[in-house]
């Protein structure tokens, strides 16, 4: 299996920062790879009873703060080489916005368009049972991620919960508000963007009924932030999935393009024909005459290729890792402002730590408490970012990543290195 190279785009950022503030070389080579990986062959009986063997992965990459957090993704892209990155990216993540949590991430290599339901489940267990022995609600909590879901999480905690021969609420989070999932969950992370693109536009003295948006991607984090940054008064022109992009200059039906998803197939935008509604690429998306863009589908959708092509004055990375070192470098040339994704995502994995706090608790909190905290966290951390960034004369990115790589070298060297 051939690994993308996204965790490449980790070191160069880790290694940037680690210069800027000064990061101990014996610290900064411990950072620059995992604590542990786990690659397992996840055995799978078919509906038609072939045995299909797919690959699956779980890194936790430091536990310096507390037990790894991060969530699992099925895609046919999924290799060591992303779930490694993506598991730093949840370090740093979980230590800007003040979490005590360390990062990890779990994958499966599949294409889950292509599977049912049942097969699915199969997979989700037998890659639990693997995973097993290093995940626990002290060691390593999941979550959803790219193709999982709610559902997904049930049937992690369920398989753990028959091996343990106890119900274990707080294995995972994420899960449905009947099997111990919190409230506001599925939104979070839609919210945290929508949270941070607010601070934005008032740090930069903008009204939000003069921001025209252009949102790529619109599963759970795209379309839940599409719809709020709407509600907020922006005017959301574009959208985009895996089966195209839809563009509408006087602004789209979110809501209704968000009902058309949870009825249509593999709960795609394909086939969606709003009222003056236009078609177009991905690539056009990215590259629209907006005032605001929100990547939230993949890594590397901004790259050298086309920063120089990209229109937005601001963007909000919903996704991790879409933005490439290389076009950072254009863009901040540029005058872009960007809010990073270990800031502007983040809302997910603060409400995963209020799920995980209200299971060990069995008590349970009212979605407007969840939203509150939600805010002021999300809040906080972004007037945190932006202080240093104003203060050091550095980008976000570069500022987050201080922050929280300062954050997680200082609780390794109070702990000391055993033995």
């Amino acid at each position: 299996m051939m690994d993308n190279g996204v965790f490449s785009m980790v070191l160069k950022q880790l290694d940037t920062t680690a210069q800027i503030i000064g990061l101990e070389a014996d610290v900064h080579r411990i950072l620059r790879q995992p604590e542990r990986e786990l690659t397992v062959s996840v055995p799978v009986i078919m509906d038609d009873g072939r045995i299909e063997v797919f690959t699956g992965h779980r890194v936790q990459y430091n536990s310096a703060r507390g037990p790894c957090k991060g969530g699992i993704r099925y895609h046919p892209d999924v290799c060591l080489d992303e779930v490694r990155a993506l598991a730093a990216w949840m370090t740093w993540k979980c230590a800007v916005v003040n979490i005590p949590y360390g990062g990890a991430k779990g994958g499966v290599q599949c294409d889950p368009m292509s599977m049912s339901r049942s097969e699915i489940m199969r997979m989700t267990r037998r890659y639990t049972v693997a995973i097993l022995p290093i995940i626990g609600p002290r060691h390593d909590i999941p979550a959803p991620d790219v193709n999982t879901s709610a559902e997904t999480m049930g049937w992690i905690m369920d398989t753990v919960s028959m091996f343990e021969g106890s119900t274990v609420l707080d294995i995972v989070t994420g899960k449905s508000i009947d099997l111990g999932g919190s409230l506001g969950r599925r939104e979070a992370t839609g919210r945290g963007v929508m949270i941070t693109t607010m601070e934005l536009l008032k740090r930069l003295g903008k009204s939000p009924e003069d921001v025209t948006v252009a949102v790529q991607g619109f599963g759970n984090v795209g379309s839940v932030a599409a719809d709020l940054i709407r509600k907020e008064g922006c005017r959301v022109v574009a959208v985009s999935d895996v089966s195209g992009g839809y563009y509408r200059k006087e602004g789209l039906d979110i809501t209704g393009m968000i009902d058309y998803t949870a009825a249509s197939v593999n709960h795609l935008l394909a086939g969606y024909r709003g009222n003056g509604v236009e078609t177009i690429s991905n690539e056009e998306l990215l590259t629209l005459d907006v005032d605001l863009l929100v990547p939230a589908a993949l890594e590397n959708q901004i790259n050298e290729h086309n920063a120089d092509r990209i229109r937005a004055s601001m963007i909000v990375e919903g996704a991790n890792g879409p933005t490439t070192p290389e076009a950072d470098r254009i863009l901040d040339e540029r005058g872009v402002m960007i809010v990073p994704d270990i800031l502007a995502n983040s809302g997910g994995v603060v409400v995963s730590y209020f799920e995980w706090v209200q299971g060990i608790q069995s008590f349970f909190w009212s979605l407007d408490e969840i939203n509150e905290n939600l805010r002021a966290i999300m809040v906080n951390a972004f007037g945190t970012v932006w202080g240093l960034a104003q203060k050091e004369n550095v980008d976000m990115r570069l500022a987050a990543m201080m922050i929280a790589v300062r954050k997680v070298a200082d609780a390794m060297g109070q702990r000391g290195i055993f033995p």
